[in-house]
């Protein structure tokens, strides 16, 4: 490719991105799914913007998966795999084994032989890493119990590649007739019976670890100390392309050598610095490589056999989301995190296209068979964005709300002044301040297994929604004289703030807000005090960078605590004025201008001396001062 068409290729490839993503996203489909879109549209079969040459863009873009897989593996210390252990060897072994064996049956039964179809069996069982993750993340989810276990099983199937590249050549039929025009990298092992490959393997791995633990510390220990950023980077690009040449010259996949060598450096004190310096890499070449699967998905091949591409993608969704519900349900999770377990992992996977391609390399898989499974794995993870879509708003809403019976209320035999909404880290702080002085409070809260475990740390926690009338009734509400509102959930605070202000009107509401914008729609509810989530550890973080500056402790926290009167003055101003855009920005600002002037005539006004006999010993230390 000349450098004119490189770039001319590469604008049509980010044009395609800018477009497509903003587009896909808007309307709910996730940035996977634009960027596979993007591909289609500039395929051959699309626009035809890019033709041929998209088979090297893949091999270029395929990097991003080798830095994912990178950035992934420095994720896991030790302690998150050993918090893991049950859903990386329980749930991720079962599921390769299931879905392995599952689709290599249906593969003997369609006459395949069973070498091919064992092989094309734990070659489907993988999901793609990039998808899933790419898209919990988007959603929120990644760290739900549903996507934790989504991370173990994708984790699991990354390290079984390991095995699966070993096993493949000893799955071979006959040794496969390599073309003078292949490339280099796989003539270190070609030419080696099917055990010394596999020694090969192992041995290239032990190498990736060993160097990992005693060169590449100590190398990038002496680079940090030059200081210059940019060495760090080269170095950091240096390690992963590496690692990539060294896999791919005894044959291997570079993805899973990053993966190992990410492994290793998990503890590393540069661990930052390298996810910092990798990132920006990893997300461009990512996006390319989604566009690159796009383009390169063979409709003529599909067009020319419907019913057995067809049959192909919906066979090895609906084996895979059968076996992935089966082992969620026996691990005991609930079904709404066990649907999105399912149909999240449902897909084929990026290591697919690598595994297929060194099965027809190593004659374990006819070039026709793999031809059809690579497009049917493209159409699957094109396919899964629509299937998360249709297990979030369709299967969800109508399977998931009975999941299981709600449990009771309890009822509460109690009548005191105070009653609090919500039990969390945020309403537990007020509580046990209360309780502390000497104030009594009836506490509700909405999630079950909170409630059960703060009443064996000894608390006196009744269960149920406060967001319902008749037990905001049972609980005392009438006779309260203050109602706390510290609900995690933004939609139940707001939901609970209009209960009470509806039918209990004599108790005054102090409601948590997490930030602005709830706190103006609870004002609007009739919240009589709003409390946000960061305005206090925020004010607490100035007045301390105030006094490790030098200003003494007392101006400091006058200084914060004017500063809290005009912001919440603010706040209750601006809350009127926020659907008025122009009204509201030109508000926003003169307030901003007062409060700085305001803030600073207060300093200039106070005289030192006179404020040094308000700053008393235990102020100081209070505040961080000496």
């Amino acid at each position: 490719m000349h450098g004119q068409d490189f770039f001319l290729q590469a604008f049509v490839y980010l044009a395609a991105a800018v477009v497509a993503v903003p587009v896909a996203r808007r309307f709910g489909l996730g940035s996977v799914l634009g960027y596979l879109l993007a591909g289609v549209a500039i395929g051959p079969y699309g626009l035809r913007l890019v033709g041929a040459e998209g088979q090297d863009v893949m091999h270029f873009a395929e990097f991003g998966v080798v830095m994912m897989l990178f950035l992934v593996g420095l994720e896991l210390e030790p302690s998150l795999l050993w918090r893991l252990r049950g859903p990386l060897f329980g749930m991720g072994g079962l599921q390769v084994a299931g879905t392995g064996a599952a689709l290599g049956a249906a593969g003997i039964a369609l006459g395949l032989p069973w070498t091919q179809a064992l092989a094309a069996g734990l070659i489907l069982s993988l999901s793609s890493t990039a998808i899933v993750l790419q898209s919990l993340g988007e959603k929120g989810l990644l760290r739900s119990d549903g996507g934790q276990r989504s991370f173990a099983v994708l984790l699991f199937q990354d390290l079984a590649v390991i095995p699966m590249l070993a096993l493949l050549p000893l799955l071979a039929a006959g040794r496969a007739a390599h073309g003078a025009g292949e490339a280099h990298a796989t003539r270190w092992v070609e030419d080696l019976a099917p055990w010394a490959q596999t020694g090969v393997v192992l041995g290239a791995v032990a190498a990736i670890v060993l160097a990992g633990q005693f060169v590449v510390r100590p190398a990038f220990r002496a680079i940090a100390r030059t200081g210059l950023r940019e060495l760090f980077t080269a170095a950091a690009l240096l390690l992963v392309i590496g690692i990539a040449l060294l896999m791919s010259l005894v044959g291997l996949s570079p993805a899973l050598g990053t993966f190992l060598a990410g492994v290793v450096l998990a503890n590393s004190e540069y661990r930052h610095e390298l996810e910092s310096d990798i990132e920006p890499f990893k997300g461009l070449l990512l996006g390319v490589f989604f566009i690159a699967v796009g383009a390169s998905i063979d409709f003529a091949l599909v067009a020319a056999r419907p019913g057995e591409v067809a049959g192909v993608v919906l066979g090895l969704v609906a084996v895979k989301g059968a076996v992935l519900f089966a082992i969620g349900r026996l691990f005991r999770m609930s079904l709404d995190h066990n649907l999105m377990f399912a149909f999240a992992l449902a897909q084929g996977g990026e290591f697919c296209f690598v595994l297929l391609s060194f099965a027809v390399q190593g004659g374990v898989l006819p070039a026709g068979l793999a031809g059809l499974l690579v497009a049917s794995v493209a159409l699957s993870m094109a396919l899964t964005p629509f299937l998360m879509l249709f297990e979030e708003r369709v299967l969800r809403p109508r399977l998931g709300t009975r999941a299981a019976p709600a449990r009771e209320a309890d009822a509460v035999h109690e009548r005191n002044p105070v009653l609090i909404a919500g039990f969390g880290g945020f309403g537990s702080v007020v509580g046990r301040l209360l309780a502390a002085n000497g104030v009594r409070a009836t506490v509700l809260e909405a999630d079950a297994d909170h409630v059960e475990v703060l009443r064996r740390l000894g608390l006196r926690v009744f269960y149920g929604d406060a967001s319902r009338h008749d037990l905001l009734h049972a609980a005392g509400a009438a006779e309260a004289r203050l109602v706390v509102v510290a609900a995690g959930d933004s939609a139940r605070t707001l939901d609970i703030v209009r209960t009470v202000r509806r039918h209990f009107p004599q108790a005054r509401v102090l409601a948590r807000a997490h930030g602005r914008s709830e706190a103006y729609e609870l004002l609007d509810a009739g919240a009589h005090e709003v409390y946000r989530d960061t305005l206090d550890t925020a004010l607490r973080l100035g007045c301390d960078a105030l006094r490790h500056l030098g200003r003494r402790a007392f101006p400091a926290h006058r200084s914060a605590q004017a500063f809290r009167r005009r912001d919440e003055e603010s706040v209750r101003a601006l809350a009127a004025l926020r659907h008025d855009r122009a009204a509201y920005l030109g508000e926003a600002r003169r307030r901003i201008r007062d409060l700085e002037d305001a803030l600073r005539a207060d300093l200039e006004s106070h005289d030192d001396a006179r404020d040094a006999g308000w700053d008393p010993e235990s102020l100081r230390r209070e505040h961080g001062g000496g």
